[in-house]
């Protein structure tokens, strides 16, 4: 889902927004194996951008939020696989099945990361189904900037004027 803050945001803005979601691209691409780079990558963008405008730190949000969803997947994932390789684990229909779905998830967000980076740096706020909701309760908007986010499901990633 895609909406508009109700102020244009600018290009350093959506830069910075872009960046945030390019950073766990390109920490994928780094440490494939490990599931904590990308949430290392988020963090520390996130760390470095948490002081930013309401758009960028959203989006920064964002996507820690769904780097720290896949951290846990993925770390079941890689933990049951050693087990497999190193302990008395053997592989099971529970485990391939797991590893499949697993796969989808990741697949499904990179693809979701690729399209948010995209349409973010063109300035449009990108609200993931699940993460954008969890993001909207954990970033509050900007008083001075006279944005307020709206507590609807179905516009929650559009942003109202606050009356006066």
């Amino acid at each position: 889902m895609t909406g508009k803050f109700v102020y244009t945001p600018n290009d350093m803005e959506t830069e910075r927004a872009s960046n945030g979601y390019l950073m766990s691209l390109l920490a994928l691409m780094v440490g494939m194996p490990l599931p904590i780079i990308n949430l290392l990558a988020s963090l520390i963008f996130y760390f470095s951008n948490r002081k930013s405008t309401y758009f960028v730190r959203w989006h920064c949000t964002q996507t820690l939020v769904s780097q720290l969803t896949l951290l846990i997947c993925n770390s079941v994932g890689f933990s049951w696989t050693m087990a497999i390789i190193f302990g008395p684990k053997h592989i099971t229909n529970a485990y391939i099945s797991y590893v499949i779905t697993i796969f989808l998830f990741n697949l499904t967000e990179f693809i979701f990361t690729i399209n948010a980076a995209i349409r973010t740096r063109k300035g449009l706020h990108v609200h993931w189904w699940f993460w954008g909701t969890l993001t909207d309760l954990l970033v509050s908007p900007d008083p001075e900037n006279n944005i307020q986010a709206t507590n609807t499901f179905a516009n929650s990633w559009e942003k109202q004027p606050i009356s006066s």
